[in-house]
């Protein structure tokens, strides 16, 4: 795509996931009937003093951890939509976290950077973590690997570029900045010497498969550890079954990070 020919509806479609898949509202359905039926968490723990500053917690003791930040472009979803994700960690013998967070336009992304190098700051023990994230959630965990409570990182369908991000439809509530796109994009800073699983769907947005690929590129390059990791024929949703499914390949390539 040749972004600075592009128009306005062509640069908003290219990262409009809702609009390229059809079945977008029965997946989502899908999720969160899920996920209304999953057992509530075993702790809950706030690290701020907002409601949504909150841990959602299924430990298990001196097990590794996998954390998960949930998307929504930063500025939509809950906790509570993605408890379903527990399933497949929690059948291989893992603790599981969510961490929510406060939404824009009523946090900044720099803020909401924040609040996630907060929570972590405020996990409880565990054995090693590895910090995961779909799409905006990609983006923060990229943004928080160097955390020292991070082992290992798992970003799926993320975001690592916000350039484009600032010319679409979803800017009407990040307000990004050029200071934003230098300090909050993940590819723009220092490669994170740490294992790391850049992970998307083959049958995602062009931009999103794009975003992907040039970051682990990147990484690659700086001799950084750990694979890109194409999930076939998984499109923005259905990708998220690779990580929620006992035996899914990317609750394999979690457990590969630490290996």
């Amino acid at each position: 795509m040749d972004w600075a020919a592009a128009s306005q509806a062509a640069r908003d479609l290219a990262y409009n996931n809702n609009e390229a898949v059809i079945d977008a509202p029965a997946l989502i359905a899908e999720r969160l009937a899920a996920s209304a039926l999953m057992p509530p968490p075993l702790a809950a723990q706030p690290y701020g003093p907002s409601e949504r500053e909150q841990w959602d917690l299924w430990p298990e003791p001196g097990a590794p951890m996998l954390v998960f930040i949930h998307g929504g472009y930063w500025q939509r979803n809950r906790r509570e939509d993605f408890w379903c994700m527990a399933q497949g960690a929690r059948e291989m013998g893992w603790g599981f976290g969510l961490c929510g967070y406060t939404l824009a336009p009523d946090a900044t992304l720099a803020g909401i950077v924040a609040q996630i190098h907060a929570a972590l700051d405020a996990l409880p023990p565990s054995g090693p973590v590895v910090l995961s994230g779909w799409s905006a959630g990609g983006h923060l965990a990229a943004m928080a690997a160097a955390h020292a409570r991070v082992a290992a990182a798992l970003p799926i369908s993320g975001i690592f570029e916000l350039g484009p991000i600032r010319d679409t439809y979803l800017n009407a509530k990040l307000a990004l900045g050029d200071g934003e796109l230098e300090t909050l994009s993940p590819q723009r800073l220092p490669v994170v010497n740490k294992p790391m699983a850049v992970a998307y769907g083959s049958a995602e947005l062009p931009e999103l498969c794009r975003q992907s690929r040039h970051f682990h590129g990147l990484r690659a390059a700086a001799h950084a550890p750990g694979p890109l990791t194409p999930v076939a024929g998984a499109n923005h949703f259905t990708i998220l079954d690779a990580l929620r499914r006992p035996g899914g390949s990317l609750l394999r390539a979690a457990a590969d990070l630490l290996a």
